[in-house]
């Protein structure tokens, strides 16, 4: 099964001529009018954010940055953020009317498309009933039969309201089973921003982990170790020298979070192992993975099966929704079955299982991820060619409905390589395919999605806009 899984996930890559010298910030001023100039000669409407402006400099009055969550803010491609006002299917509207084929999908939860009917009206009926009652209901159980039937690792699980929630409560527990205290994390991989997360991670193997946040305590990080993304020798130094004391390893099985890049060969296999013979714990952070890669998730895709994992996105089917679970053994420690203590007032909420429930059986019909393969593969190969024909340094890759694209020759293995990326040249790629009406995450370093509602035409004029776009950047 690895094997075939890492042929699947190859990243495409082109070494030819870079790009001609990027023209000046007046000149591609002038050329933005002329492209409005020509498109009302056309009798096509310009492409404008006005309304988004307006709104944006007013919610910098009100949230710190304008935002509610940093990445939203643009900063890394420049310009303002889009205001969207509605989404459908797989596309979005903002509020100035512009329309988007979206490959965001609010970060992975939109998997069988924006506001699907099925789900709407479920959500609709279970509405009627109430919002929350902060006490059992009968679709918790639902939801958590159809994750245990799903997910190998998962015998016992329990839901939360956010994927930093589900590790934040992963983290206590593996403590708590273990009696250590020390875990592994990789740079690039991003587990939430609960504060033993939130680490640099050091060009030394055996470094230990320094506050990567103000307000992040030394000693809420000091035992947090790191190590680079699919470096296994670094991984076997750490466990040398700290034999005994690491309570678990903890990873995005396919990092989403510097970008799309997956694990080579034998990484995944290497970890389990380690983590056996050291008596530690291996816990798969599979909040974007999980039901993406397929209706098992990652430790299904590759054959590697972890202890403890944690879920979230698409078993909220686009409500706010995590969950964390394992063995029986383990989670039986979580209170009140056992003495780890957590809870959350609006955990198991129906909206949240209703739409996670209809999410979950959408996926199950026949052909679902073979069709996710398909058009995301054709995503990835249009953009890789086009831009390599534009004379762009550029490679790639997917895995199902998961994919991502850098602006360097590659290949890219840890968030090392991907830092390589002309960030510069994303930004200016990134605005170029806004006025296109494609819609990519924000940033160099995030993954991109595709959902059951995307169709071929989408993808063809997907690329047929980057081809644009990579000839005049």
């Amino acid at each position: 099964m690895a094997g075939a899984a890492a042929a699947a996930v190859a990243s495409g890559v082109s070494a030819r001529p870079a790009a001609p010298m990027r023209a000046s910030a007046g000149r591609r001023a002038r050329l933005s009018v002329v492209r409005a100039a020509i498109s009302l000669e056309k009798g096509e409407k310009a492409y404008t954010v006005q309304k988004s402006e307006e709104i944006f400099n007013a919610a910098k009055e009100l949230m710190p940055g304008g935002v509610n969550s940093p990445v939203r803010a643009f900063k890394s491609v420049g310009g303002q953020p889009v205001v969207f006002d509605s989404v459908k299917g797989s596309r979005m509207w903002d509020v100035d009317g512009n329309e988007y084929i979206d490959y965001v999908g609010s970060w992975g939860p939109a998997i069988i498309g924006h506001a699907d009917d099925k789900v709407n009206a479920a959500l609709i009926e279970t509405l009627k009933k109430g919002t929350s009652f902060g006490a059992p209901c009968l679709l918790e159980n639902v939801l958590a039969e159809m994750v245990i039937s799903a997910v190998p690792s998962i015998e016992m699980v329990r839901f939360v309201n956010s994927g930093t929630e589900a590790c934040m409560g992963a983290l206590r527990l593996v403590r708590a089973f273990t009696g250590r205290e020390k875990i592994i994390k990789f740079e690039g991989c991003y587990h939430g921003h609960a504060d033993s997360f939130l680490v640099k991670a050091g060009s030394g193997v055996a470094t230990l982990g320094l506050p990567d946040s103000p307000g992040v305590p030394k000693g809420a990080t000091y035992e947090t170790l790191t190590a680079p993304y699919n470096d296994v020798e670094a991984v076997k130094k750490l466990f040398e020298d700290n034999a005994g004391e690491i309570a678990a390893v903890f990873l995005e099985p396919v990092v989403g979070n510097a970008g799309f890049i997956p694990p080579q060969p034998g990484f995944l296999n290497a970890l389990r192992d380690l983590t056996k013979q050291d008596g530690a714990l291996l816990v798969f952070d599979e909040v974007m993975t999980g039901f993406r890669l397929s209706y098992g998730g990652a430790q299904e895709y590759f054959g590697i099966t972890p202890d403890v994992t944690t879920l979230g996105k698409i078993i909220g089917g686009g409500l706010p929704v995590g969950a964390y679970g394992g063995r029986r053994d383990i989670m039986e420690m979580v209170a009140p079955a056992g003495p780890m203590y957590q809870a959350g007032t609006l955990s198991g909420n129906p909206l949240a299982m209703t739409a996670g429930i209809h999410t979950l059986k959408r996926l199950t019909e026949p052909g679902t991820y073979e069709y996710l393969d398909k058009i995301t593969g054709e995503l990835v190969r249009g953009i890789l060619d086009v831009g390599a024909k534009a004379g762009h340094d550029m490679c790639g890759g997917h895995i199902r409905g998961m994919f991502g694209f850098f602006f360097t020759g590659g290949p890219v293995h840890n968030f090392g390589d991907a830092k390589k990326s002309d960030t510069e040249k994303f930004g200016r790629f990134y605005r170029g395919m806004l006025e296109e009406g494609v819609y990519f995450a924000p940033s160099q370093f995030e993954a991109g999605f595709t959902s059951l509602a995307h169709t071929s035409q989408d993808i063809e004029k997907t690329v047929e806009a980057a081809e644009k776009v990579l000839k005049r950047i």
